[in-house]
């Protein structure tokens, strides 16, 4: 190497990069030879990865084309609109259901099953009444009450079989059984035993299998009646987020600190209301029941009168406050490193306010793409046809569970082959190719909403990065700094890189479609007794949960560098990789310390939230007493607006985590790229190199 390298003119530094930039490293590569009249972004690029993109293209116009045919064989009027066994909506004009709006089950504890999510079919006889039966009665019963009148008869034909199992009330067009609460204990028509007509106890009753739906049906009505209540909590969580991220441009460091200790505070108030309420109850008679014991309750206030489950709460709410308290006083430099790099990356949002309502955008087309999933879900689910199977009251029945038609079937000579044997309607679907393959298309269906989910958000990360990466390559800031970056960024990841985003989402759903076919394995093999074949799938499960998580990572630097250098998706990539590793001691530092003061900040606006939702709705603000609604459990509101919360300050959130990761590979980038010299400046601020420099002696 030339001696006047080593000149008293050049710096040490200077030397050391000239020697990095010629020797390359048989591990993680070596640098890029860099242009020296690079200014940030790169406007002159062309088309990336063309062929995915192709692909991709094709993709969405067969996706279309899929909803249009689901559109076209489906009727989701079987959703919105109660059919009965033969397929025929009930108070259709027209039809004999026209005086019969209702729909009535003879076993709705098969409704209760998952699988029925997929023909959206209830696997138990069903049809339409005018009204609801009002009174519980046995076969057994009616057979002995007919010997005397007839008159009880008369009713139950109403209902074309008679035996049906309990009173009930219409929710939704539908008969539902009657659930009443009495002190914490399900009831149906206010009772809890059934006897038979011989006067013996029934042994499967309706209270003791009917707490999920009657659980689902309040749930139901509490959303109707508290919606417009929880759409004000969010806006509240939206107002507090933006006024967050608006002070933490100006005192991000005294914010955050406060965040840290509001946060250790509210959770150490929590134990010692825990403890409080684990001692008084430890005093009372039968508090010390276990959860185990109690079983299934639907009034979730019976779990609170239990010692046991203050301990939970107690034990939990400690090994969150010992974990806190345990990184800060381990990483408590790395947590003032990673404050002074937010607050660079607050001064970056501060020049480029746009950024901040760009999760908007991501979500109107999220949005978009759920609803088109949803609806051609509904439609594809909603597509078959009633078909019919014959049930055979003998077991030798040589027709059983064979295809049948309703209108024919009282002329063939299958009644008289199998006496006592009916037709009757066993699920939705079809002969055609398409109905046989109508569970291939519903994979297909959640597989490209996997892939476009993936995209958008990629495009969203792709689009922030070339924002800010425009904004730390200006030498003169905001002077440097393009017009509009927000909008050119967005111009450039659709014009130029359809297809690099399009190939790392579609690697990313691919890998959550193998997650979602192993928990639905999981699901199948609950109880099975194969050990061996559980504890293969669950190690199966938690490596594919790593990979997805490894490449959510790699991807998002890959979009960083796509949109500085626009080059092709693994290209990019690569760089990256080779690009972190030769800084690794600085990402391991600020990467998770970062991302933990993020994530401390949500937990803080979700909760302050959630407390104002606590209150309102248990009725502990009095000058809105009046107005709360009258709900079966306040906390599915209160959750529904904590998550809520927690998602909208995610939104906003993301963005700074994002400015962060783009301001942190740039500034790896600017230290191979320059020296400090007058000719080779650093376009970082003196602030944050001094700062991340100190991550190489700590």
């Amino acid at each position: 190497m030339p001696s006047n390298l080593y000149t008293l003119d050049n710096s040490i530094v200077q030397s050391e990069m000239a020697r990095k930039s010629d020797v390359p490293s048989p591990y993680y590569g070596e640098p890029s030879k860099f242009d020296p009249t690079f200014r940030g972004p790169i406007s002159n690029r062309s088309c990336t990865d063309v062929f995915c993109c192709v692909i991709f293209i094709i993709v969405i116009l067969g996706y279309i084309a899929l909803g249009t045919v689901a559109w076209l064989h489906g009727d989701p009027r079987k959703v919105i609109y109660p059919t009965d066994s033969y397929g025929q909506f009930c108070g259709q004009k027209g039809t004999p259901n026209a005086k019969k709006s209702i729909l009535f089950y003879f076993n709705i504890l098969k409704c209760a099953n998952p699988a029925v999510l997929i023909n959206l079919q209830c696997p138990t006889t069903q049809m339409c009444v005018s009204k609801c039966p009002d009174r519980f009665a046995t076969y057994t019963d009616m057979q002995l009450q007919y010997q005397i009148t007839a008159a009880p008869w008369e009713y139950y034909r109403l209902f074309c079989k008679p035996g049906f199992n309990n009173p009930t009330k219409v929710f939704l067009q539908r008969c539902f059984p009657d659930f009443i609460t009495l002190n914490g204990t399900l009831t149906v028509a206010k009772r809890t035993h059934f006897k038979d007509a011989l006067d013996k106890a029934l042994t499967k009753t309706p209270t003791h299998a009917c707490g999920c739906v009657y659980t689902c049906m309040q749930i139901v009505e509490d959303y109707a009646a508290s919606w417009n209540w929880i759409l004000i909590g969010l806006v509240i969580a939206l107002v507090v987020s933006l006024i967050f991220i608006l002070l933490l441009r100006f005192t991000a460091g005294l914010l955050l600190w406060f965040t840290i200790i509001a946060v250790i505070l509210v959770i150490a108030y929590g134990i010692w209301h825990c403890y409080l309420e684990f001692s008084l109850l430890r005093q009372q008679p039968g508090a010390d029941v276990t959860i185990v014991d109690i079983g299934f309750q639907t009034d979730v206030t019976v779990y609170l009168h239990l010692s046991q489950t203050w301990l939970i709460f107690l034990i939990a709410l400690c090994t969150i406050e010992a974990s806190i308290l345990i990184i800060l006083i381990f990483l408590r430099r790395r947590v003032w490193i990673a404050i002074a790099l937010l607050r660079e990356g607050s001064k970056a949002v501060s020049y480029i306010m746009s950024t901040l309502f760009y999760p908007i955008i991501t979500f109107l087309l999220l949005a978009i793409c759920i609803s088109y999933f949803s609806v051609t879900s509904v439609f594809l689910a909603s597509s078959g046809d009633a078909i019919y199977k014959v049930m055979a009251a003998e077991p030798n029945c040589m027709y059983a569970n064979k295809t049948c038609d309703p209108e024919t079937f009282n002329k063939t000579n299958v009644s008289k082959t199998c006496p006592g044997a009916q037709c009757t309607f066993a699920f939705y679907g079809g002969e055609t190719p398409y109905h046989r393959y109508l569970f291939i298309l519903q994979l297909s269906n959640l597989l490209i909403f996997l892939w476009l989910v993936n995209f958008i958000i990629a495009l969203g990360q792709c689009t922030l990065a070339g924002a800010f990466a425009s904004y730390y390559w200006a030498r003169r800031k905001p002077q440097d700094i393009p017009t509009c970056p927000l909008f050119s960024s967005f111009s450039r990841a659709i014009r130029y890189h359809t297809g690099s985003l399009a190939f790392g989402a579609l690697i990313l759903a691919l890998v959550q479609m193998a997650r979602v076919i192993l928990e639905y394995l999981d699901s199948k093999l609950k109880g099975a007794s194969n050990v061996a074949a559980r504890f293969l799938l669950c190690c199966l499960k938690c490596c594919f949960w790593c990979l997805e998580r490894f490449i959510k990572f790699m991807n998002r630097n890959a979009y960083i560098m796509i949109a500085i250098y626009g080059k092709c998706f693994c290209t990019s990539a690569r760089d990256a990789f080779c690009l972190l590793m030769r800084n690794v001691v600085r990402v391991a530092v600020l990467d998770r310390v970062t991302d933990f003061l993020l994530f401390l900040g949500k937990v803080l606006i979700a909760g302050s939230v959630g407390v104002i939702a606590f209150f309102f709705f248990t009725h502990k603000i009095p000058i809105v007493q009046e107005d709360v609604p009258t709900l079966h459990y306040y906390w599915v509101p209160l959750l529904t607006v904590i998550f809520g919360s927690y998602l909208i300050a995610h939104g906003f959130f993301s963005v700074y985590a994002m400015c962060v990761d783009t301001l942190f590979l740039c500034f790896c980038e600017d230290l191979e790229r320059n020296d400090g010299s007058p000719e080779k400046p650093f376009l970082m601020s003196a602030e944050l190199h001094s700062i991340l420099r100190k991550t190489e002696h700590h």
